[in-house]
């Protein structure tokens, strides 16, 4: 039904929407994304739940329930601006430039890569942090990844409480980008970076070491998920829709 390789590179809901697009009139074809899913995970026994853990990008054998998420331990950070304080034009994603952001972190707390995302175009930038996420190296690391963009795109950044990004006020101050933390324990108020490091596991595994990934290879994660067709865009890439919207900017 699927071509060889679609599930790894597409989810079940890019699935889905293709098939109804490809097959209008033959309602045979039209299968819900949670149809896929079910069929895939209840299938999953024996040698064939072995075969998932490679086919599927999440690398889950079982549908995990929505609503559950795990937050990390908090850190008291000064002068902290809270995501209520955001302007609304962030929420609707309307207007870009307001990014969200956050770390995977690797085997043993011990390595990480930062992941930065744009609530508009769901464009990603993954930072190379190789040896520490000190505040200091964390805002430093941003900084410079996000120096070549045009300023109207680089408007907030959203942020958990962690110490990571207790360097916020200088950050501000030599980027002119604004700065948010979410409430404790929200972390559907980032949820564009949540789905995004979702993704970003199929590349970097829990429990492996992050820092034996190089700055070139995260950026080929990064173009690699950039190029993937998304539901929410009408079925354009990040990268497409980040072109256009630099365009827009001058």
């Amino acid at each position: 039904m699927v071509e060889e390789g679609l599930v790894k590179r597409w989810s079940p809901e890019q699935i889905s929407a293709r098939l109804r697009l490809e097959h209008p009139d033959d309602p045979r074809w039209w299968v819900s994304h949670e149809t896929i899913y079910q069929s895939l995970f209840l299938q999953g026994r024996g040698g064939l739940r072995k075969e998932l853990l490679v086919a599927l990008r999440t690398g889950r054998t079982r549908r995990r329930p929505k609503g559950r998420s795990v937050y990390k331990g908090l850190t008291s950070i000064p002068d902290m601006v809270m995501i209520t304080e955001r302007s609304p034009e962030a929420d609707d994603r309307a207007v870009p430039g307001h990014w969200e952001g956050d770390l995977i972190i690797g085997a043993n707390s011990g390595s990480q890569v930062g992941t930065l995302v744009e609530r508009t175009s769901r464009f990603v930038l993954l930072v190379h942090l190789p040896q520490s996420r000190r505040a200091e190296v964390t805002s430093n690391a941003i900084a410079a990844k996000i120096s070549h963009l045009p300023d109207q795109l680089v408007r907030s950044l959203t942020w958990d409480q962690g110490h990571e990004m207790s360097a916020h006020a200088r950050f501000s101050v030599d980027t002119g980008v604004a700065v948010y933390f979410c409430d404790p324990h929200s972390p559907w108020q980032r949820g564009t970076v949540e789905n995004t490091n979702g993704l970003l596991r199929q590349y970097f595994p829990r429990g492996t070491d992050l820092s034996v990934h190089g700055e070139e290879h995260l950026d080929s994660v990064a173009a690699e998920l950039n190029d993937r067709p998304r539901k929410t865009l009408e079925f354009m890439t990040p990268s497409e829709k980040f072109a256009e919207l630099v365009a827009m900017t001058g």
